[in-house]
This record gives structure tokens, C-alpha cells and sequence, in this order.
């Protein structure tokens, strides 16, 4: 049953005597066998959209950790993919896109609701984990922000401070404006489709968030996160959402009250003690262990890991990365991890 799931019951707002785990990029280049598939896949974009192959890697940390929960193994730019952007990635760089920086590059995207077909190969991937994940593992779909996801469609690529979309912001706001509401509307059509496909969770990463300031985090950061939370809870009624606005700092006080989140997640910039006090006191919240812990492991992971625990300890929490973990990991770090959260020794 639903309610046996652990994440489902911290979501719910329950205080476990152990938080439920799971990892950011849980499935990726620090394992072996995720190594393995990606060349049996080709490449990347052809891994994403193939629905046997992304379903084995999503639940190949499953199998190895026991995991409490599933991330479907997708990427936030299949969106601008399936708008029409061209998009390609490359080994060691990273993504690259076409960019929009005038209205005509604009023009060319397709309406938010011509995405389903493009996509239809990550439902099949959700459906085919909805059958094979283990009975006590949730699964949880995602989709980027549309801040972050423009930053992407306006630069080409990842920028260290997004200020191509910054740029476009100043200069052209109704241009920048309309990109947003394109890819909002499109995340509402891509996150319904997956909760259709069996996703028990849904995960909104602001992954740039934080270079947002003031009214303009307000403007593109919380209020399309609360729209767009809104349209799942009318359409899917009881289905829990994450909202992960990184880097927000002190806005991340309120934010899920002020956009319905059921959880926030949390990056390591904050101190978990300050999140307790200033943000957990609304709700579940997520994070938020350095995933520099995962290269280096040791007892500064085992320490760092009770003290998160504790910190977090008299509300619902999920642990987690404060963000996700990287392909120099080890392995073995990841269940020191697991171990030190599920065996209760930080509570001594």
C-alpha cells in the first residue's frame, strides 16, 4: 500500500524515526554498470528515449542500495527537445542547444501541447518502472523549471552565471516572458504525463535559482513553481511535489507554503540546524549532505550524515544530496551513506 512507503509517509508530513534515502543522480557515471549501459545505449540522448534502457539504469541503483526511492532517468532539457530545439550533447562538455535570442527563434518552437508524441518514449520508461520497481520503492518523475531550462535555451549551453538569460531578461522582456510561459506550459503537460504513467512523486529542479535576486526570483522562480504546482494538484489530486529552488538562500523560508510544495529540497549552502528552525517548520524538507562526502567519504561523512539526521530529526524529512552526486564518487561511500542514516547511531 501507498501509505507504507516511506517517502510517501514524510511527504504526508510524518516524523520517521529514520529518514527515508535516496540520491540526486543516484543513477549515473560513478556506477559501473550505468557505464555499461550508456554504451550499450550510444549516447546519451539515445539512452533517455529508450524506455528498456532507462528503466534498467533507474532501477540499477535500486538493486545495488535498496534505495527508498526511484528518480526516472530522463533529463531536464528533453523539454526544449520535444519544442523543437535542437539539441545534442558532447562527452565531457555537456549539453548545447539552439539558442533563442529574437522573437523568430521563438516562432519556430511548437505549442506546449504538441510535446506528448516526442516524449511518449519517458511514459513508456515510468510505466515500465511503475511495474518493476520493488513494492516499498516510490517512483518519482521531474522536469526542470522554466527558469532553468531557459537559461539553457537562450545561452546554447550552461553558463557559470546564466547571464545570457539575464541579458534577454533586461533587454527583451516580453521575448523572455514568452519562453517562460512556453516551457511552463510544457511542464505541466510533461509532469501530468508522467503521474498518467505511474510516477507516485513529481520533482520541480530550480537548479538555477539562486542566481535569481529579489522580485525576480518572486517572479520566475516562485511563481511559476506555485502555477505550475497548482495545475498538478487539480489534475492529480493527492500526488505530492518536491520543489528544489537551489541556492535560494533565505527565500527558501516560506517557499512551500507560498507555492504549495509538499517538500522543499535543499541545497549544502544552508546549514541544516537553520533549515530546521526557519524551514522545516512548514514541512517536510529534503537534503542536504556535500556530495564532495560521496569522493571522499570517511568519518567526516559519517559525521556529517548524523548531524544532518539530527538536525532534522523532529520533523519529516527525506535525506538526500544537496545536489547531485558526481561521476569521481565511490561507490562504496554511497552505502557508508545509507548505512550510517538507516542505522540510528547519530541519535545517540
Amino acid at each position: 500500500m501507498a501509505n507504507d512507503k516511506l517517502i510517501l509517509r514524510a511527504l504526508a508530513g510524518e516524523t520517521l524515526d529514520t529518514p527515508p534515502i535516496w540520491m540526486m543522480r543516484q543513477a549515473g557515471r560513478y556506477l559501473p554498470e550505468y557505464r555499461a549501459t550508456r554504451a550499450e545505449a550510444g549516447d546519451f540522448l539515445s539512452l533517455c528515449y529508450n524506455s528498456d534502457l532507462a528503466a534498467e539504469v533507474t532501477l540499477q541503483p535500486i538493486r545495488r542500495y535498496g534505495f527508498d526511492a526511484a528518480i526516472l532517468f530522463a533529463d531536464i532539457l528533453l523539454i526544449p527537445d520535444a519544442l523543437g530545439a535542437d539539441l545534442w550533447f558532447v562527452t565531457g562538455e555537456g549539453p548545447r542547444l539552439s539558442t533563442i535570442t529574437e522573437q523568430a527563434d521563438f516562432d519556430k518552437l511548437k505549442p506546449a501541447d504538441a510535446i506528448h508524441d516526442h516524449l511518449a518514449p519517458i511514459y513508456g520508461t515510468v510505466a515500465k518502472l511503475a511495474d518493476e520497481l520493488p513494492k516499498e520503492t516510490t517512483l518519482i518523475g521531474f522536469a526542470g523549471a522554466p527558469w532553468t531550462v531557459a537559461t539553457y535555451m537562450i545561452a546554447g549551453r550552461g553558463t557559470p552565471d546564466q547571464g545570457p538569460a539575464h541579458a534577454l531578461k533586461a533587454e527583451n522582456r516580453p521575448l523572455f516572458k514568452a519562453v517562460m510561459e512556453r516551457i511552463e506550459a510544457a511542464t505541466v503537460e510533461y509532469l501530468s504525463a508522467q503521474i498518467e504513467a505511474g510516477a507516485e512523486v513529481v520533482k520541480l529542479f530550480d537548479s538555477w535559482a539562486g542566481s535569481l535576486k529579489g522580485a525576480d526570483f518572486d517572479e520566475f522562480a516562485l511563481e511559476p513553481a506555485k502555477r505550475i504546482i497548482a495545475e498538478m494538484k487539480a489534475r492529480h489530486p493527492g500526488v505530492p511535489v518536491i520543489a528544489f529552488p537551489r541556492e535560494a538562500g533565505e527565500k527558501y523560508v516560506g517557499f512551500s507554503k507560498a507555492t504549495g510544495a509538499d517538500c522543499v529540497a535543499l541545497d549544502n549552502s544552508v546549514d541544516a540546524e537553520w533549515a530546521a528552525a526557519n524551514v522545516q517548520v512548514d514541512g517536510c524538507v529534503q537534503g542536504n549532505l556535500k556530495s564532495s562526502h560521496m569522493v571522499t567519504g570517511g568519518q567526516d561523512l559519517i559525521d556529517e550524515t548524523g548531524a544532518i539526521c539530527r538536525a532534522f530529526s523532529k520533523g519529516p524529512h527525506i535525506f538526500n544530496l544537496g545536489h547531485g552526486i558526481t561521476p569521481d564518487a565511490d561507490p562504496e561511500n554511497v552505502q557508508l551513506m545509507i548505512d550510517t542514516g538507516r542505522n540510528g547511531a547519530w541519535k545517540g
